[in-house]
């Protein structure tokens, strides 16, 4: 005998139509195969709950259900005929025009748009260099298949964040779309330029006399070199902070840290030790006096 509709569905035969959607999604959901892969019962009871939503959300076929029971539902069917084509409950399933499980389904639980299943996304790592991170830059990367995207690294990127780049992924499931490429952001580290958040902090070297006498040097920022004027008698280690000249991240901005260290000459000669000596009587007896743990 063949199943009752309103009985597949779990409501009264005078449901609104509101109910018979809303008792479809629920069963929908519970049922789909998706989620039942390993139960081929589910799968069965989902295709008959979708046939009874398929011709009680049919406002015609309804009316002929009702009158008519699953007679009136069978291809040729005309009221007062005698004859009829098919026959069963499941012919209401396999004779619903525009009505199978991937479209009433997507229709139910889209908003009436069907969404395709998106393939899995994928995973990796890109280096980019210091200086691209903190400016940002657009590269070329290369993907599965031969083919190029281009990658818009943003200003102030740090080590450890994760980009996305839409369609570039995985292409496993067939007729869905692709999924997205994940990419994990690895900075290389600068040879002269240390970073702590959006601060940078560089060391400047400064010559004795430059140190002692005090002078104008040019320091490299991330917006370019600036003229720094150097104090006299700036000691080895002594820091100045500039504003507003580290990493820029959206409307945040770092400082930039100048960290003077005095170099002496890398090559001895009797001028160059005459001066250290005369340096040396002018500096104080011990230099060590207050360090302590």
């Amino acid at each position: 005998m063949a199943a009752d509709l309103y009985q597949e569905l779990g409501v009264a035969r005078n449901a609104s139509d509101d109910e018979i959607k809303k008792a479809y999604r629920k069963l929908a959901q519970k049922l789909h195969p998706d989620r039942n892969k390993d139960n081929p019962a589910a799968e069965a009871r989902f295709k008959r709950v979708t046939a009874a939503y398929s011709a009680l959300s049919d406002p015609n076929k309804r009316k002929l259900y009702d009158q008519y029971g699953e007679m009136g539902l069978r291809e040729g069917f005309k009221p007062g005929a005698g004859g009829f084509g098919g026959g069963g409950f499941e012919d209401i399933f396999s004779g619903a025009k525009g009505a199978g499980i991937g479209d009433i389904f997507g229709d139910i639980f889209n908003g009436g748009r069907r969404r395709p299943r998106k393939s899995p996304d994928l995973e990796s790592e890109i280096t980019v260099e210091f200086v691209s991170a903190v400016r940002g830059a657009e590269l070329e990367l290369a993907i599965q298949g031969g083919q190029t995207v281009k990658v818009r690294i943003p200003a102030g990127a740090r080590d450890g964040d994760k980009l996305r780049v839409k369609g570039a992924g995985g292409q496993g499931i067939p007729g869905a779309g692709p999924g997205d490429l994940l990419l994990v952001v690895r900075v290389k580290p600068h040879p002269y330029f240390t970073r702590d958040g959006l601060d940078l902090t560089v060391d400047v070297p400064l010559s004795a006399s430059e140190a002692y006498l005090g002078a104008k040097v040019e320091v490299p920022t991330p917006s370019g070199n600036v003229t720094l004027k150097v104090p006299a008698l700036t000691q080895s280690g002594q820091v100045l902070r500039l504003r507003g000249k580290g990493i820029s991240r959206g409307t945040q901005q770092g400082d930039l840290y100048v960290r003077f260290m005095i170099r002496l000459p890398e090559q001895a000669s009797e001028e160059v030790e005459k001066a250290i000596r005369l340096l040396g009587e002018h500096t104080r007896a011990d230099l060590r006096a207050d360090l302590k743990f």
